[in-house]
């Protein structure tokens, strides 16, 4: 039994949301109710701001859910676990209602912020020393948080594979995963793996948020996730996949820099809250199919 509820009832099922990104702010001023279901912040750049960035932010806050989604809790590293920044983030997800709270499966610091997401070694002690971490932020926040499947361009070591390792995380911490199709893409073309078979081998059981972006193509053979452009039709089919195999959960569009028109990013949260119709009725048709077997 799960120990801590990871995302209260009423964020869960076809939910399509919008990264906040203060150059696009006087877009999101503009959006109208049902344009988006949710918006998701980095709480590391919201955290005590004042000022015209911070007015605009509790009012677009009472207009829309917000999700967090973190950049340097550090939760492969081997510094502390830096508590003033989760008491800020404690006090930050009960002023908001936060809906979820989730961080990347990685390292960033040790003796100094490396602003950076780094790559953590795949092999079992690696598992124990993150799940232990895990475990203290989520006694200290007293609900469950989800890792994100990172992007990374260089395995530090490969004792277990990639899905062995994100799986024996998430089951030995107890904890949610934040899947993003983009970065299954992103892995495949850079290590040379089957994007759909990678997806299989993940503890789906444990997918409570999903991300979608756009990235770089640097390369025949090498991709950057940079969440600067447009979503791609592969990274489109995989999470047509993710949603048959999990059923449709809340989405979030991530766009970073770039930004095309609001219409142009609306349209992608159309996309999204299409596939998620297109799963669910998929859903009902294999319940109608199960019920029609029993009754034969």
């Amino acid at each position: 039994m799960r120990r801590y509820v990871s995302i209260a009832k009423e964020f869960t099922g076809a939910k399509a949301g919008l990264g906040l990104r203060r150059g696009l702010i006087p877009d999101f001023r503009e959006l109208q109710t049902g344009d988006i279901d949710f918006f998701e912040v980095a709480p590391e750049n919201w955290i005590g701001l004042g000022g015209r960035f911070g007015r605009q932010f509790n009012e677009l806050a009472e207009r829309f859910p917000v999700s967090l989604h973190g950049l340097s809790l550090n939760i492969g590293g081997f510094a502390p676990l830096d508590w003033d920044l989760l008491g800020n983030i404690r006090d930050f997800i009960r002023r908001y209602d936060c809906a979820l709270y989730s961080e990347h499966l990685t390292a960033c610091a040790d003796e100094a912020q490396l602003y950076d997401l780094m790559p953590i070694p795949f092999t079992q002690e690696a598992v124990v020393h993150v799940a232990e971490r895990v475990r203290q932020v989520q006694d200290f926040l007293e609900q469950e948080i989800l890792l994100e499947n990172a992007s990374y361009y260089t395995p530090l070591a490969t004792e277990l594979s990639e899905a062995e390792f994100i799986a024996a995380v998430l089951t030995e911490a107890d904890c949610g995963l934040l899947l993003d199709v983009n970065n299954i893409h992103v892995n495949s073309i850079n290590h040379g793996y089957d994007a759909s078979e990678f997806l299989n081998a993940l503890p789906l059981e444990r997918v409570g948020y999903m991300h979608i972006a756009g990235h770089y193509v640097e390369a025949e053979d090498l991709r950057v996730d940079t969440h600067g452009s447009d979503v791609i039709e592969p990274v489109w089919h995989l999470l047509d996949l993710a949603y048959q195999r999990c059923g449709p959960v809340p989405t979030l569009l991530e766009r970073d820099f770039n930004y095309p028109p609001m219409v142009s990013l609306l349209s992608e949260i159309n996309r999204i809250r299409q596939a998620q119709t297109k799963a669910l009725g998929l859903c009902s048709a294999d319940a109608r199919s199960v019920d029609a077997r029993r009754g034969a």
